[in-house]
């Protein structure tokens, strides 16, 4: 071991700044391993088995990465991985692509891990923040396509609430659909980075939302299969093709790095021109 921490023999970058992506799916590993390039990675899942297999994988490949358990919908979990985080000398980037889409799961599951974990990660992790620190928040085109009423929007600024998905659900009745806790929990993440980037700028730090539109993931190839309304809208993107992972993981790369030290409490919309269209009628 040298003097500045390097192990001989390894890919450890401890001079690095730390970066958390919650979420190890196929998404989340395209995101890591782009930002890999300028941050130490620690891979937070539900699915520890996948996501150490995956640390393993991106240490092979030369990147400085980890792996820990963690159930967003968890309290426990998300101090823990707080905890983690405060171990390994604070954050420099939170990516959140933590997600159920409608055909994975029922209304309630959606609105916990989709908002309710994303709200509670990031409190969790913002004091450990410092000068420069930046979450993302991995939205959806979805999040642009609908102004819930004045009283779910009160409701979903309480977006860390544990009776969220139940408050909701009463207020919605029969419309509490999967498909709705999709949008609302998009919309909910949106507006919960305009909010709280007062909060994160009184450290010096950001917080951001990007919604991708159609994007070529396994997940989104089973809405294809189970959504003739999510081929409508292929068919009416302008650029007439579906966003590849790494497309988003562009628009992530710029939105960790110095060149965005400016931007904070905005979403930035990746979807091909889509919403353009669908504005258009």
């Amino acid at each position: 071991m040298d003097n500045i921490g390097h192990i001989i023999g390894t890919s450890a970058r401890p001079d690095l700044p730390l970066a958390v992506v919650a979420g190890a799916g196929a998404l989340g590993m395209a995101m890591a391993r782009r930002i890999a390039q300028n941050y130490r990675v620690l891979l937070a899942d539900i699915d520890i088995t996948r996501t150490e297999a995956n640390a393993a994988a991106m240490r092979a490949e030369g990147c400085d990465a980890a792996a820990i358990a963690c159930d967003v919908t968890d309290p426990d979990a998300v101090m823990a991985l707080a905890g983690e985080v405060g171990r390994r000398g604070g954050l420099g980037a939170l990516v959140y692509v933590a997600g159920l889409s409608p055909s994975a799961a029922g209304f309630e599951a959606i609105i916990r891990v989709n908002l309710i974990g994303a709200a509670r990660v990031c409190e969790v992790l913002l004091p450990h923040t410092c000068p420069g620190s930046v979450a993302v928040l991995i939205s959806s085109l979805a999040a642009h396509g609908l102004t819930p009423s004045p009283e779910l929007q009160e409701l979903l600024r309480d977006a860390a609430a544990d009776d969220l998905p139940d408050r909701l659900a009463t207020a919605m009745g029969d419309k509490a659909t999967s498909q709705m806790a999709y949008v609302l929990s998009k919309w909910g993440m949106n507006q919960y980075a305009r909010r709280e980037a007062a909060a994160w700028g009184a450290r010096g730090a950001r917080i951001v939302s990007l919604s991708p539109g159609l994007i070529a993931t396994p997940m989104g190839a089973l809405e294809f299969e189970k959504s003739p309304g999510k081929k409508a809208m292929y068919e009416k993107t302008p650029l007439q093709r579906e966003c590849t992972m790494l497309e988003v993981a562009d628009a992530l790369e710029f939105l960790t790095s110095a060149r965005a030290s400016f931007i904070s409490g905005t979403d930035l919309l990746v979807d091909g021109g889509l919403h353009a269209m669908m504005s258009e009628g």
